[in-house]
């Protein structure tokens, strides 16, 4: 938890405009027949840094169609002198039957890294179209797309935000320094700068607004939340944290290396390597005892270090080979501090497997079953296996966003300054100023790098006092980093999400205060 992930890393321009009309609404998976008028950045490596085209669709989710329009364009970064430094890239669907915009949500959807695009949540999560993959997240060919029957388009309107270098997002200004962009804080302090330009726009400050975040976009999004309120005086309704990451939140030493054992038990139960009594149970009957024993019996003894008695570090031992999978004499000869890198080597090294790091349920085949680190991650070049064909796809040819820009899946962002991270605490603030604020965590049961059990200690230390537990709310999925790729959770997740949403809006005329 402590590293943070490297993936999971506009105004209508005076000369450009582009209206796209859709005629009867196609089959799925069948490209959109328009008609254009205009094409930005057609046949050029260089952004315009204000334009969008807007293209006009209709899907259905849960048996009921929504119209809507999608914007794809772009929106500048200035500096203090009203000079552009950067543009960013954005993708924004909003519901087209609605005639109060007040009482719509809009969701602002941000991905990780840092130095990743926003494709991830946008074509596999909550967008109205979503890749073909298989039920389970592995990638199909031939590539494409379809309609996503889940998506809270329904409910909320989407912004999905490609930051500085990520996706079609670029400096303009040369000059300009790239700690301007390329740091915990610096990263904050520019984007809210841009929501509240974004929002402007699109007239939607009467509206009720939510953050959501995945991986390193729970790190932005948590600091967002007390940024957009100090620096924008714009205040929100709810924050989604999407396998968040530590937050700023200290965990070193024993907390660190005992927090990781829940994550262990899931992923040997997912993999069938646990003694029957354990394995017989279901995943959510089974975790209680082992967050029980890591909280009241591991952390404890990893506390005493070597003075511990030997019979004591025996049994505890005993009890994390029970729970993690793992040999007993592998877990005494590592001094009860299995690191993340030896637990994908060894868990399944008799079957002669690695497991992947985002999502343990991936499988990786190394050049020696030795060792005891990974080759590379399974779950990762799936993934983009999975991904960069279609976003690209879909941006040029469904959307109509012509360039002949690379779209970057990961950006160039480092060094990236990781200093000064107080954004799970900034995140408690904004709960605390703002009464209507509710916060929702989901997390993969699977994820190995922003794993649910740190998730909720992140959880717990951000509200010490317990004031808050009716606002804060956590959701596990048997699934990884990115839960929604296997096709169960991607119906179960966003319906939490829809829940989440509406229980978070006020009633009529209810004020925000205790």
């Amino acid at each position: 938890m402590k590293k943070t992930l490297y993936l999971l890393s506009f105004c209508l321009g005076t000369s450009l405009f582009v209206q796209a009309q859709q005629k009867p609404a196609p089959k799925e998976n069948a490209p959109l027949t328009t008609t254009v008028e205009d094409k930005p950045n057609n046949g050029s490596r260089t952004l315009n840094p204000d334009s969008y085209v807007v293209t006009t669709n209709e899907v259905t989710i849960k048996g009921q169609k929504v119209p809507y329009k999608a914007l794809a364009g772009t929106i500048p970064v200035w500096n203090d002198d009203a000079k552009i430094q950067a543009s960013l890239f954005y993708t924004y669907y909003e519901r087209t039957d609605v005639k109060d915009k007040a009482t719509r949500p809009l969701i602002i959807s941000f991905n990780g890294g840092p130095g990743s695009a926003s494709v991830w949540m946008h074509i596999a999560y909550t967008g109205p179209r979503i890749l073909k993959i298989d039920d389970e997240g592995y990638p199909v060919q031939p590539y494409g797309i379809k309609d996503n029957p889940y998506s809270i388009l329904d409910v909320a309107d989407i912004v999905f935000v490609d930051p500085v270098n990520t996706g079609f997002s670029r400096i303009i200004d040369k000059d300009a320094p790239k700690s301007n962009f390329f740091g915990i804080n610096a990263d904050i302090k520019y984007l809210a700068e841009w929501i509240g330009t974004f929002v402007s726009r699109n007239n939607r400050w009467a509206s009720p607004k939510y953050l959501i975040g995945e991986s390193y976009g729970t790190t932005r999004v948590s600091g967002l939340a007390n940024a957009l309120q100090e620096s924008q005086w714009m205040y929100l309704n709810g924050v989604i944290l999407v396998s968040p990451t530590d937050l700023g939140i200290p965990r070193e030493g024993p907390v660190e290396t005992s927090l990781k054992l829940p994550y262990f038990a899931a992923t040997a139960w997912h993999h069938k390597v646990l003694e029957p009594s354990l394995q017989n149970k279901k995943l959510e009957d089974m975790l209680p005892e082992v967050e029980k024993f890591t909280v009241e019996e591991l952390l404890p003894a990893i506390t005493q270090g070597g003075f511990i008695a030997p019979e004591k570090r025996q049994a505890i031992a005993k009890k994390f080979a029970r729970y993690s999978g793992l040999k007993e004499t592998v877990v005494l000869q590592n001094n009860l501090d299995i690191s993340l890198d030896l637990f994908w080597k060894e868990l399944l090294r008799d079957k002669g497997y690695t497991i992947g790091r985002l999502d343990s349920r991936y499988l990786g085949v190394d050049a020696r079953e030795g060792g005891e680190k990974v080759d590379y991650n399974a779950e990762l070049n799936s993934w983009l296996h999975s991904f960069t064909p279609p976003i690209n796809m879909y941006l040029r040819e469904e959307l109509k966003y012509k360039t002949d820009l690379k779209y970057n899946m990961f950006g160039p962002v480092h060094p990236w300054d990781r200093s000064n991270d107080h954004t799970g605490y900034d995140l408690r603030k904004a709960m605390a100023t703002n009464p209507y604020l509710k916060v929702l965590v989901q997390s993969g049961y699977y994820d190995g790098a922003c794993d649910y059990f740190n998730a909720k200690y992140s959880m717990w230390q951000m509200d010490p006092s317990g004031k808050f537990k009716d606002r804060l709310f956590w959701e596990g999925y048997k699934s990884g980093h990115m839960m929604y790729l296997r096709k169960e959770d991607l119906e179960k997740s966003n319906e939490d999400l829809r829940i989440f949403i509406k229980k978070s809006l006020p009633k009529p005329g209810e004020p925000a205060k205790y």
